[in-house]
């Protein structure tokens, strides 16, 4: 009886170590407590798109490891620790918040952690100065998203612009990218801010405000999250309506419950409009492809996606499903061992040399990465400023697309 139950323990681990290896984790590092809508749609925009590949690659099952940093950077870099820890551990799935990824950015790179970008945009992000660069994004970047938010506000009559940041790593990418463009066409003109930091209350809000409009500026152009901006909007609606100016946004706000908590500020009281890639499932018709993905999402996730009509932090779920097809695509050029290691080596040398189209939501993608180079800044970047709109909450709280930028790189 002993000797069947040592076969049998011996059997039963020799089996588990086995399936162990048909296993690919992939780390989800995001913020799931204070911008949990945008975790969830980045994960669900991901694992819809593995749905249509069976969840696996090469025979080895994907699981998606959702991993909270609660907007901490440090908990964030404890994250990438552990998953350089796992032998079954392939890549990183980013988040909301670029501070964490800015600030570890070396961390990153040296340990050769595989790390795919679907929402963060702080521009230095992707910007290692090496060629052993392990990072990729498909969302916005902002050494381009300046370009777009200085030529809406333009295009609607704000030539004199009070920027209103904030303080952080993110914020003040942003700033220099703003400040260039505006400069392009008032190389004299000073360009005000005005910094905030997170988790700003009512009355600090109302003086920034306050004091912003006290400058006789023509709109505001705003670089923050979810929490922050619903107290900003709050504060404008409380000004005199005359006094009271429109809003651009990054899409920052988009991340969270935003329209939930300020809808009705939004529809009645306040002017705003936000920084998207240029897809929506809100503009109508939809084709196909973009149907075939939303009924798939809904049949995967029926209490979740779409539960009020439309997608809450919709560019997570774009940008996710997105960079998980080019994912699948990189795996259709290579090999796959019994090293992880050389595994993620495969597949950054495969995202940076794709050599068939892509199809996704936003574009059909034709080689979006290449190799990082010092002449080619962007070459991790897989959407360009034509890739970048504008858009306006609906009244359900849905985010329609109402300006593409037409201008170059």
């Amino acid at each position: 009886m002993k000797i069947l139950l040592l076969f049998f323990y011996l059997f039963s681990s020799v089996c588990l170590a086995a399936n162990s290896k048909q296993v690919f984790r992939i780390y989800h590092d995001a913020d799931y407590s204070n911008l949990n809508e945008s975790a969830e749609a980045i994960k669900m925009g991901f694992l819809t798109a593995f749905d249509e590949v069976d969840n696996q690659i090469q025979g080895f099952k994907i699981e998606l490891v959702s991993k909270d940093h609660r907007g901490n950077s440090n908990r964030s870099l404890l994250h990438f620790k552990q998953f350089l820890k796992d032998p079954n551990a392939l890549l990183v799935l980013g988040g909301v918040h670029s501070p964490p990824y800015i600030k570890f950015r070396q961390f990153i790179n040296e340990n050769k952690a595989l790390l795919l970008v679907p929402w963060a945009a702080g521009g230095p992000i992707t910007r290692y100065p090496s060629k052993d660069n392990w990072v990729f994004r498909l969302s916005v970047d902002d050494t381009k998203a300046g370009k777009v938010l200085i030529n809406y506000a333009n295009q609607q009559g704000c030539v004199a612009p009070h920027l209103l940041l904030e303080d952080t790593a993110w914020g003040r990418s942003n700033y220099d990218t703003l400040l260039g463009e505006y400069k392009k066409a008032k190389p004299n003109n000073a360009l005000p801010v005005s910094w905030f930091n997170w988790a700003t209350k009512k009355n600090e809000a109302r003086m920034i405000i306050h004091n912003i409009i006290e400058s006789e500026p023509q709109c505001i152009i705003f670089v923050g999250n979810a929490i922050e901006g619903v107290e900003f909007v709050r504060a404008m609606a409380s000004i005199d309506e005359a006094e009271r100016l429109p809003i651009i946004s990054h899409w920052g706000v988009t991340a969270g419950n935003f329209f939930g908590v300020i809808g009705d500020k939004l529809s009645a009281d306040v002017s705003l409009a936000v920084l998207q890639s240029c897809f929506s499932f809100e503009n109508k018709p939809l084709g196909e492809f973009s149907a075939r993905v939303f009924n798939r999402a809904r049949r995967l996730f029926p209490t979740q996606f779409a539960t009020h009509g439309f997608v809450q932090a919709a560019p997570g779920f774009i940008h996710g499903y997105d960079i998980a097809k080019l994912l699948i695509a990189a795996a259709k050029q290579i090999k796959l061992t019994d090293s992880v290691a050389t595994n993620r080596a495969l597949f950054k040398s495969a995202l940076e040399d794709l050599q068939s189209p892509v199809s996704g939501l936003i574009k059909t993608y034709q080689r979006p990465f290449r190799e990082w180079s010092e002449e080619n800044d962007s070459a991790h970047e897989a959407l360009t400023v034509q890739d970048l709109c504008m858009g306006q909450y609906q009244s359900n709280g849905s985010i329609k697309l109402v300006y593409s930028y037409s201008g170059s790189n």
